[in-house]
């Protein structure tokens, strides 16, 4: 008799161990969002997610469930939907490195081939925002070039870079669709780059913005103004750049900023800037 129990009791776990375990807890759609990013984080580009039903079965959840923690992934950029066929892990973002490199740069050392759609490529005079970051006269001439960064062809980045013109002469007239800015500012005019300065909001792209980056309208981006200096601490560029939010990330190391007590009792923190360059 012991032996038919225990080898009842073999057969329930084996059973047990073949049927998907339901997730427990109050709030079960945070439990299945980790499972899902987990999977996304784990899975090739492409790969295709669990259907809903499938999915729901297998975690004993709602669809409606299932379906919240799949949009919120689609919002995040880490997965997106196709018509008729489901939904499919996304392409990793761009990560941006906190030191001063350039677009073809993070391009490269990610595997991928860097290019540019130059839109615009002259000399204008300076407008009061642009000559107040590169601390001109307004209206001084300056070089004006508006380019769609790319990376394997695929659309990235808006950026609208502004350089004085009387430091770079002739600038207007070097071909940028596939050479780095500032590789051309080190080798053709000696300009060696020391920090950059930059300030970075989160946006939705305008109608204009998303049909030259190939999204949709209200798509998330981050809009980035930097000033680039020289050595010298001289203004070298003030660009204004859009990144598609799903193409696209910041990576940033912070260290415990160093305190002083002043006179007065007040305590001082000191200060740091973190820069990228086109």
């Amino acid at each position: 008799m012991s032996d038919k129990r225990a080898s009842s009791r073999g057969g329930l776990a084996r059973k047990r161990r073949r049927t998907p375990t339901p997730l427990l807890g109050a709030n079960k759609g945070r439990r299945l969002q980790e499972i899902l990013e987990d999977f996304v984080t784990t899975s090739e580009p492409g790969e295709r997610l669990p259907s809903e039903r499938e999915l729901a079965s297998r975690h004993g959840v709602a669809r409606m469930t299932v379906r919240g923690a799949i949009d919120q992934l689609v919002r995040d950029g880490r997965v997106h939907r196709v018509q008729g066929q489901g939904t499919f892990v996304s392409e990793p973002r761009i990560a941006q490195s906190a030191s001063l490199t350039s677009f073809s740069e993070d391009m490269a050392a990610r595997g991928m081939v860097p290019s540019s759609i130059v839109l615009a490529q002259e000399v204008v005079p300076s407008v009061s925002a642009v000559a107040l970051a590169l601390e001109l006269p307004e209206g001084e001439p300056i070089v004006r070039i508006e380019r769609i960064r790319q990376g394997d062809g695929d659309p990235i980045a808006l950026e609208r870079s502004h350089l004085p013109a009387r430091r770079f002469r002739g600038l207007d007239q070097v071909p940028l669709s596939d050479r780095s800015l500032y590789q051309v500012l080190h080798d053709e005019f000696g300009c060696e780059l020391g920090t950059s300065e930059q300030r970075i909001a989160a946006v939705a792209l305008s109608d204009a913005e998303a049909h030259l980056l190939h999204t949709a309208s209200d798509t998330p981006a981050l809009r980035i103004e930097r000033v680039t200096r020289d050595t010298e601490r001289s203004p070298v560029e003030f660009v204004r750049s859009v990144y598609r939010g799903d193409r696209f990330e910041l990576h940033t190391e912070q260290h415990r900023a160093s305190t002083r007590t002043s006179s007065h009792g007040s305590v001082t923190p000191s200060r740091s800037h973190l820069g990228a360059g086109p």
